[in-house]
């Protein structure tokens, strides 16, 4: 391991860059533009190209590109970029093409506060395009997760060809701090399967259930079609009905069949706990501390935090629930994850939340907690 002394948007960069990542396409946006900043310095000393586009749809579509090129490939935005990003997410969804989208959530809807933290973007993420989508997203909870956590939203995307959201607040994007990353040998680097045969025998829809497809670079000699309708197995468009059914079972079916894979989470003192707090993010950091301090007055408290948000972990949930009865869920939002937490555990349970822009502290989550 090694230590470092920096911010949460400059490591999401700096670890981008350590896995492999050689394109960024992008436009500046509040909270997240430090990330284009050190792309656009680091990028070019490693052969690889940065592009400032003329806006968020330009940004994500030159990023799809890039990645059909056989490149990793990242772009980054905050909420009101994400929906001008959604008709192309929804495009590399289908398409199967992988890409990071990092997110730094700031406050909303619409413009709402660009310099103020927020979690607001929590069910944009699950859902950002019209139609079915199964999404991966991941919810960065610390500094040094804003590295380790964007190696894994690659080797993700590359694993699953897919994309795949990687979630800061403001907080924790701008939180400038010692952080303990890896050393570059001591990560594990995932790169996407490639079809080694025959160019005429190369179907790269044409795989089994449950698995991703197999999209040589462009400009190899490998050659089938690209679209956003449904397709068959070499990519040109199909409106046959079982064909068009099995495309989208297999989109889902290739995550929601990696569950363990996928889901990531922490347990934090859960093991004796009456009550337990389900939260991510930087409020991770506040309840932690509130925990200490309750822990203290000898109250068995103990924390929940889904790394993975989406897919959720509905059976981590599910194990909480059926153990502890006094849950609390507190998000810096109106109550988005929590309506996934009670989905899963099927009753209700108590919500802290803030949409001002403000963070929630200790001595708020202790005041809560003391409610029960």
């Amino acid at each position: 391991m090694r230590e470092v002394i920096t911010g949460g948007n400059e490591l999401v960069a700096r670890a981008a860059i350590d896995v492999g990542c050689s394109f960024f396409g992008g436009y500046p946006i509040t909270p997240s533009s430090e990330v284009a900043h050190e792309m656009s310095v680091a990028l070019p000393k490693r052969g690889g190209k940065f592009i400032q586009m003329e806006d968020e749809i330009g940004g994500i579509s030159v990023a799809l590109g890039a990645a059909m090129s056989g490149k990793k490939a990242m772009t980054a935005t905050s909420g009101p970029g994400i929906s001008l990003k959604a008709e192309q997410i929804g495009y590399g969804f289908m398409a199967e093409i992988p890409l990071v989208i990092v997110d730094v959530m700031r406050g909303g809807p619409s413009t709402g506060l660009p310099t103020r933290v927020s979690q607001g973007d929590v069910n944009q993420t699950k859902s950002p395009s019209h139609g079915d989508f199964c999404s991966i997203a991941i919810a960065v909870g610390n500094v040094s997760e804003a590295y380790t956590q964007t190696v894994r939203a690659f080797n993700l995307s590359e694993k699953y060809m897919t994309p795949v959201f990687l979630l800061l607040d403001e907080t924790i994007g701008h939180m400038h701090t010692k952080a303990q990353i890896p050393e570059i040998h001591e990560i594990e680097i995932i790169n996407r399967e490639q079809f080694k045969g025959d160019p005429k025998d190369y179907k790269p829809y044409g795989v089994e259930a449950g698995k991703p497809a197999v999209l040589n670079p462009f400009f190899k000699g490998y050659r089938y079609h690209i679209t956003g309708l449904h397709h068959a197995e070499s990519g040109f468009p199909t409106e046959d009905e079982k064909l068009s059914q099995n495309l989208i079972d297999r989109l889902f079916s290739k995550i929601e069949n990696n569950i363990d894979d996928i889901v990531e989470f922490e347990e934090y003192y859960l093991e004796d706990a009456e009550i337990a707090v389900v939260c991510y993010g930087s409020v991770s950091l506040a309840v932690k501390e509130a925990i200490s301090s309750l822990r203290r007055d000898e109250k068995k408290v103990g924390m929940f935090r889904p790394i993975t948000l989406w897919p959720s972990p509905k059976k981590q949930l599910k194990a909480l629930g059926d153990k502890i009865k006094k849950i609390l869920v507190v998000e810096l939002n109106k109550g988005q994850y929590i309506q996934e937490v009670e989905r899963v555990l099927q009753r209700e349970v108590a919500f802290l939340g803030k949409a001002n822009g403000r963070s929630i502290s200790p001595t708020e989550i202790i005041q809560k907690i003391q409610e029960f």
